[in-house]
């Protein structure tokens, strides 16, 4: 499922309601951990895609359904047709803004991004195991070896910018 962004900041809203219905039509209730952080991930890849491309961009959301729906993966992806990589920002304290792949490394299990095209898309998943909603919820991380069928994360070592953030390149 997937859903076409303006390069309007209004959009960055509607995003995140249209995440909630699917989320709602998928069995996961908006209360849950995994919903919530959701929805906050989806705010912040549409928001960095409308805030730093100003082009249209593609929310696409692949939820589990099913017998194993309780321990499979959620996968948010943000394509657009910008091909400027992505690049943490490191923000003071009094800054406003540049957090977003911040917050994205934090919450997610994993993310990354690809060339697409003329553009890119930027991904994050979210484990649906048991063990990984409570660490989430809770604000840690967990060892990705203590979720069944998972594996840890490739980092990009060396590379500026990068340093100390979970990411996987495709």
């Amino acid at each position: 499922m997937q859903l076409e962004v303006r390069p309007d900041p209004a959009e960055v809203g509607r995003a995140r309601r249209w995440a909630r219905a699917r989320l709602a039509r998928s069995g996961i209730e908006a209360d849950e951990p995994l919903a919530e952080t959701l929805v906050l991930l989806v705010s912040e890849l549409v928001t960095n895609a409308v805030v730093h491309t100003g082009r249209t961009a593609v929310l696409r959301l692949s939820l589990p359904c099913g017998a194993a729906a309780d321990s499979a993966t959620v996968r948010l992806e943000v394509a657009d047709s910008s091909d400027r990589a992505p690049v943490p920002r490191h923000p003071d304290g009094e800054q406003t803004g540049g957090r977003g792949l911040a917050l994205v490394d934090g919450l997610a299990d994993r993310w990354g991004w690809s060339r697409e095209g003329a553009g890119k898309r930027i991904w994050c998943e979210l484990d649906r195991c048991e063990r990984a909603q409570r660490a989430r919820a809770c604000g840690g991380g967990i060892p990705y070896e203590d979720c069944e069928g998972l594996q840890g994360i490739q980092g990009l070592e060396g590379l500026e910018g990068f340093e100390g953030l979970a990411y996987e390149a495709v």
